[in-house]
């Protein structure tokens, strides 16, 4: 009989959509053998066993119902929630509590069973409490032929992890033991095949959490694949290579999410490629071991020189270098071990002389969006000018959150936020897992965000913004920020926040920053304003305008933010601070396109107020068109001895003002300097997606 082992891990059943792809792996199995399904319990449900927490408890039985819920209707669906509840209950009720981590295996592969057998297969349960004998494998073996082959079942399911000993006591194979229950069920049938599905793309040269650039093993041998586990590598668990080696039966790791993506075979033939990866364990209190594990035929003492030439060149240096069994061993200080471990990847296993940068994006709006569509379609660009490779290591929205160090497509983002999203704080995952000298960007709109960008900084962690309510705070904030960025040696850039892709922060800086005494500035700067005032013209209302241009989403969600002034105002402040001048929203004097005394009003109320004002309006239009000037809406600093003044309102520009001639969203910044006799103007387009999207990325790169 060619029977064809298929191990599956706790995310490949974790709910309803995992399971999915599990039967359809199945079924495609199924066509060339006879599956035997070894499945571990849904992710988390064994350690909320171990806990007893009445809360995680009820969290487990849901999670498992609404699997149930999913798969099964009418008779069917009320003969698998009973049995589930059942053995809940028997749990709950009956089982010792040192017991309860023994029944994850059961509710899994109960579900799995019923489902297989309702879709028209052939399925059969076996109970590995009864097959299983720890210790003594040879019993192992009889008992699995026996149940087995006394059957004509198409399928079987069993569990994993849970065995018996040899007086008839329930007991467990160690944590990861899923994978040495598969590989004894391999060995006792002479499987064709064994595979381990999880939820990475096989075993990988190092770490992907650690080592972004780590990557799939496409072969190795079964004492590299030992040597690997052993030296700290977590995706196949140590003891199960040894009956598979012994029964000669190759072991094959994939990925349950991505089924045709490849993943690593692991046999008694060597890959032939000299190194296999590296692995990395704390073996003592403050020290890291990494193993660099070897396939044979390398100089072992030519390896250790380089090894030492690496770390040097990052600033290391090892505590020892030694070698065995043809692997080479560093020991280092545990807290310069992850740089040690990219550095020795980076030597042995990377042949592209990329950087890494891992982008984590914060705000799934319009520019989130856009930012995560300008990287997939200029990534490859990107890393051939740049030598940077570009990874979207996570994104969240307003509600949930997604990481992964592998990166996630841009295309499939919204799909996998969806499927995969978690609640909670994305920026507490950034700290938690991002490696250092990623990029969090922020292109929310969020008024508090900006509380996290200094533990983020002191983290290692650079920033990128398109947020202005970040850096519009009080400055005593805004300098701590940045003093943050300075103690760390990361960058904070935030060129977006003021022109959207127009070089104003930098040309500022610049100046500020060689010592020229900037002694004005002109900002031009409410997209929402300009558009109005471009075009108005006293034929449609200004109130029918401020509609428009809401309705359109170019204001902020209450258009009275615009009209007065408070966007503006954020934007001062960021171009004065920018200066060195450090400016408060206390020293600006605001006179706004309408009074202030209307933010009381409803939203409607509002509205009627602006249209009995139309009067107004149209004659301060006629009064400036007849001067041969024209309104715009300006944000000015402007230096008055030893200080500046600083104020923002409506202004008259004539013909040969800069801002004369602006049409539609269209920004412009003036800066004066007592150095130059003529004005720096940047000016263009002010407002859009992909605009401050290629600003964002801009400030990612350089």
């Amino acid at each position: 009989m060619n029977y064809r082992v298929l191990k599956f891990g706790g995310s490949s059943v974790a709910d309803a959509t995992a399971v999915s792809r599990v039967l359809d792996i199945v079924g495609k199995e199924s066509c060339l053998g006879t599956p035997v399904v070894i499945s571990s319990a849904i992710s988390g449900c064994t350690d909320a066993l171990i806990s007893g927490d009445p809360a995680l408890m009820e969290i487990i039985r849901n999670r498992h119902l609404a699997i149930i819920d999913r798969f099964f209707t009418g008779e069917a669906r009320e003969a698998a929630r009973e049995d589930f509840l059942g053995t809940f209950s028997l749990m709950q009720e009956t089982a010792p509590r040192e017991d309860w981590l023994t029944f994850g295996e059961l509710f899994s592969t109960r579900i799995l069973y019923r489902k297989l057998a309702c879709d028209g297969f052939n399925a059969q349960w076996l109970d590995s409490r009864k097959l299983v004998v720890k210790g003594d494998i040879p019993l192992t073996y009889k008992k699995i032929r026996e149940a087995v082959s006394g059957s004509d079942a198409g399928v079987f399911v069993a569990p994993g992890f849970i065995a018996s000993n040899p007086d008839g006591s329930v007991t467990t194979l160690g944590r990861g033991g899923s994978d040495y229950s598969a590989a004894l069920y391999a060995a006792a049938l002479g499987a064709s095949s064994l595979e381990i599905w999880t939820d990475v793309p096989g075993i990988m040269t190092a770490n992907p959490r650690k080592v972004s650039m780590a990557r799939t093993v496409p072969r190795m041998s079964y004492k590299a694949a030992l040597d690997m586990a052993e030296g700290g590598a977590k995706v196949l668990y140590a003891p199960t290579v040894a009956p598979a080696m012994e029964a000669g039966i190759d072991i094959t790791i994939l990925n349950t999410f991505k089924p045709d993506g490849g993943g690593t075979t692991v046999s008694g033939a060597p890959s032939g490629s000299g190194w296999t990866g590296v692995a990395d364990m704390e073996t003592a209190p403050g020290t890291t071991r990494l193993t660099l594990v070897g396939e044979g035929g390398d100089d072992m003492a030519a390896a250790a020189e380089r090894v030492a030439q690496a770390l040097k060149k990052d600033g290391m240096e090892p505590l020892s270098i030694s070698f065995g069994g043809g692997n080479l061993f560093v020991d280092v200080v545990t807290a310069v071990s992850p740089v040690a471990l990219e550095s020795i990847h980076r030597e042995f296993f990377e042949t592209v002389p990329l950087t890494t940068v891992n982008v984590y994006i914060a705000g799934f709006g319009a520019v989130g969006k856009a930012l995560m569509e300008t990287i997939g379609r200029s990534a490859g660009a990107v890393a051939e000018r740049t030598g940077k490779k570009l990874v979207i290591a996570g994104i969240a929205n307003s509600r949930q959150y997604v990481t992964d160090l592998s990166g996630i497509a841009p295309g499939n983002a919204a799909s996998i936020l969806e499927e995969k999203g978690l609640p909670g704080s994305f920026t507490r995952a950034v700290l938690t897992e991002a490696p250092r000298r990623s990029v969090f960007v922020d292109c929310t709109p969020d008024n508090s965000i900006y509380l996290e960008y200094e533990a983020l900084l002191e983290k290692g962690i650079n920033i990128v913004s398109s947020n202005r309510r970040s850096f519009a705070v009080p400055f005593v904030k805004y300098a701590a920020m940045h003093n943050a960025a300075r103690r760390s040696g990361v960058f904070l850039r935030y060129e977006t926040t003021v022109g959207a892709a127009l070089p104003v922060m930098e040309s500022i800086a610049r100046s500020a920053n060689s010592c020229e005494e900037i002694t004005s500035i002109e900002a031009v700067v409410s997209c929402t304003l300009n558009r109005i005032f471009s075009q108005y013209d006293g034929t449609e209302t200004f109130a029918s305008m401020v509609r428009k241009a809401c309705k359109d989403g170019l204001t902020e969600p209450d258009p009275r933010i615009d009209l007065e002034g408070r966007d503006a105002l954020r934007k001062l402040l960021i171009l004065a601070r920018e200066a060195g001048v450090p400016l408060e929203e206390g020293d600006v004097t605001i006179d706004p396109v309408v009074p202030g005394d209307l933010s009381s009003l409803s939203l409607e109320d509002f509205y009627r107020h602006l249209e009995s004002m139309e009067g107004l309006f149209a004659e301060e239009y006629r009064t400036s068109a007849a001067k041969g000037c024209r309104r715009r809406f300006v944000a000015g600093l402007q230096k008055d001895g030893d200080s500046f003044l600083a104020w923002i309102g409506m202004r008259d520009v004539d013909g040969k003002h800069p801002a004369y001639h602006l049409r539609g969203t269209e920004n412009a910044i003036i800066v004066r300097s007592a150095f130059h006799p003529y004005p720096l103007v940047i000016s263009g387009a002010g407002e859009g997606a992909r605009q401050a999207a290629s600003s964002l990325l801009n400030d990612i790169l350089k």
